[in-house]
């Protein structure tokens, strides 16, 4: 090489980084508050959750309660972490810090002239926002706690407590899990389950290892589901989303592996364990907590973490980053 001369790849500029905050404010009857992007601002036009970077030594929490105040004249009291997301623009690379805000005094407005409303959190899908906040609608759209049903082979059985479940919890999503019937006799159940989950309000979802994910679809339309629950071995076996994105598409992971792949394919949601020792899992190897948080650093999709979890083990698991918790004993009825 001549003197002076370089190669390419030695002027290639390093993306900046910014660590962004940003808040899901909810009122009293679940609305959350949007601003739009000024038109003369980077992707302006789109819909965003208010906040901002973070300032020299500030923490996120102090960040958040900083740019809420300057933005929509609000003080806020209490925050709950709700989803990280990385992502990748053209020249930056930004961490999305993502709270859930609803203990706060004041009447948000919009304090720099931005436009501001408050929306249903079930209709956010149709506000078009910065790609960075994909997986933030839908972790906003996710309860913080799945219902797996139990595995009762009895069908008499199985309505009995699954309405007493029902009644007694008040899911709000739940998951038909069956393994020990057959694809026949599980496929027979749906209905079923569809019928009380919907009398109930909750949303059901489907997933069986001996079902196709094309029978599963199937059902998922022919009953008005809220999706499918793919098994670890049909996610990887899929190269790409099998459900339409008005469906939720979830999948069971074992592995940091299988996590990345069900990102990768556009799943909505992962069910991540065996976090603690279960009853329903007895043989399985434990991650723990420490394992859970270590497998969802780089995961920008909701993840329900499963395996001896207590309804009260939510707010810890979402501490660590992830959704919620999913859940068989903890929704069992009472004995």
């Amino acid at each position: 090489m001549k003197r002076g001369h370089t190669t390419s790849e030695q002027f290639v500029v390093p993306k900046r980084r910014l660590h962004v905050v940003a808040a899901v404010i909810y009122n009293g009857d679940d609305r959350v508050f949007l601003s739009r992007r000024p038109s003369y601002v980077d992707q302006g036009g789109l819909w965003e959750f208010p906040g901002g970077k973070l300032h020299a030594h500030e923490t996120s929490l102090e960040a958040l309660k900083r740019e809420l105040q300057e933005e929509l004249g609000i003080q806020v009291h209490r925050a709950s972490p709700l989803i990280k997301v990385t992502h990748e623009y053209s020249d930056k690379r930004i961490l999305l810090d993502v709270w859930e805000v609803r203990d706060f005094s004041g009447d948000p407005y919009g304090a720099e002239g931005q436009v501001v409303r408050w929306v249903p959190h079930v209709e956010l899908a149709r506000y078009h926002f910065p790609s960075a906040n994909d997986a933030v609608v839908k972790a906003v759209m996710l309860p913080h706690a799945l219902m797996v049903t139990e595995d009762e082979k009895d069908d008499a059985r199985f309505r009995e407590r699954f309405e007493a479940s029902l009644a007694e919890h008040s899911p709000e999503l739940v998951r038909l899990r069956a393994s020990s019937l057959s694809a026949d006799e599980y496929q027979a159940r749906v209905p079923v389950a569809a019928e009380l989950a919907a009398n109930a309000g909750a949303k059901l979802v489907i997933g069986h290892h001996l079902c196709d994910i094309e029978a599963l679809s199937t059902l998922v339309e022919q009953h008005n589901l809220a999706g499918v629950q793919l098994t670890e071995a049909q996610l990887l076996g899929c190269s790409q989303r099998v459900l339409p994105a008005n469906r939720w598409q979830g999948a069971s992971a074992h592995s940091s592996a299988a996590l990345e792949h069900a990102e990768a394919i556009e799943c909505d949601f992962a069910v991540l364990g065996t976090v603690l020792p279960s009853a329903s899992h007895p043989d399985a190897d434990a991650i723990y907590w420490n394992g859970l948080q270590r497998r969802l650093d780089d995961i920008n999709i909701p993840v329900f973490a499963i395996g001896g979890m207590a309804l009260n083990d939510i707010d810890r698991a979402r501490a660590i980053g992830a959704q919620g918790i999913a859940a068989i004993s903890a929704f069992l009825p009472a004995q």
